[in-house]
């Protein structure tokens, strides 16, 4: 039984005073208008409605029951109004996902300026640099970097992320500019904790993945930026995005070393579990996202 068209078949004989008049008024046959009053009173036990060959009349109970539908008909109309609202408007409270770094130097600025366009979206950002269950942990999307797995989650790269092998000039002063992996030196590898080292084509990966195995003198962590201002303060050599090393090359305090090794390039990507049925806000934040960074973005152009 359809509810909702058996409460509206019932509201139009009670307003009509009779099947006929409901019926066309429905665009439906009489006896459809009809089966769906019996139905109703079929569910809820009760005679709703007095017929005579001339005419219909509301029982008493059939008078308290007009009153329920109608509140439960506006109530679904207003849901219906509400829901229409979401879909053609970007509104409502957006959460996601993205690594600390990036989100502090770069994702801040962003979400300013998509508020200042869609003001009636809500952020909800949580930052860190672990992989999270988008689905599990409730966020509508995530931004993660690197060479994506196949998975169950839409993505959408959005822009490229390199990563470089930097020093300070200082330190390539005191300890010279190596021309090949293997005149690093291991004890001076600023590692990053998350760094993954499966590159088999690529010998700067085999080296460094060599150097992380004894660390008892060097400075690891699961943080860039602290392995950038290490490298800055001369302590030794760090592998790391342009986004965080982008600023410091530019202004003379890090130098790009082994260029030639430089791995391939990473993506920046938007995941999501949906492609079907997107609310409004999320795909305005997925197209407005895609066109900010552009094909060579701001902290590469150094």
């Amino acid at each position: 039984m359809d509810r909702i068209e058996t409460m509206k078949a019932f509201i139009s004989v009670s307003e009509e005073g009779g099947f006929t008049r409901a019926a066309d008024k429905l665009e439906m046959s009489n006896q459809l208008v009809s089966k769906y009053v019996s139905d109703l009173e079929e569910y809820l036990g009760v005679r709703l409605l007095n017929r005579t060959t001339r005419s219909v009349s509301l029982t008493e109970a059939g008078e308290q029951c007009v009153l329920h539908i109608k509140q439960i008909l506006e109530r679904i109309g207003d849901m219906e109004s509400g829901l229409g609202d979401l879909k053609n408007q970007a509104q409502g409270l957006l959460r996601i996902n993205a690594p600390v770094s990036f989100s502090i130097k770069h994702l801040s600025i962003l979400i300013s300026d998509f508020k200042e366009q869609y003001p009636l979206v809500g952020i909800n950002l949580q930052l860190n640099d672990r992989k999270v269950d988008v689905v599990d942990e409730g966020f509508d999307l995530a931004l993660r970097i690197g060479h994506l797995k196949s998975s169950s989650l839409i993505a959408k790269r959005i822009t490229t992320i390199r990563l470089v092998l930097v020093a300070s000039p200082e330190y390539l002063e005191k300890y010279g500019t190596p021309e090949h992996p293997k005149q690093l030196i291991p004890a001076h590898y600023l590692h990053y904790d998350y760094m993954s080292y499966d590159h088999p084509s690529n010998p700067l990966f085999d080296t460094l993945k060599q150097s992380i195995k004894d660390q008892a003198t060097s400075i690891s962590s699961n943080n860039g930026d602290i392995l950038v201002n290490a490298a800055i303060a001369g302590q030794g050599y760090a592998l790391q995005p342009t986004f965080l090393v982008g600023e410091a090359i530019k202004h003379g305090k890090l130098k790009i070393i082994l260029k030639e090794y430089e791995p391939d390039a990473m993506g920046l990507y938007v995941v999501y579990p949906h492609r079907n049925l997107m609310a409004n806000k999320l795909r305005t934040f997925i197209d407005f996202i895609s066109r900010y960074y552009g094909d060579t973005p701001i902290w590469d152009q150094f």
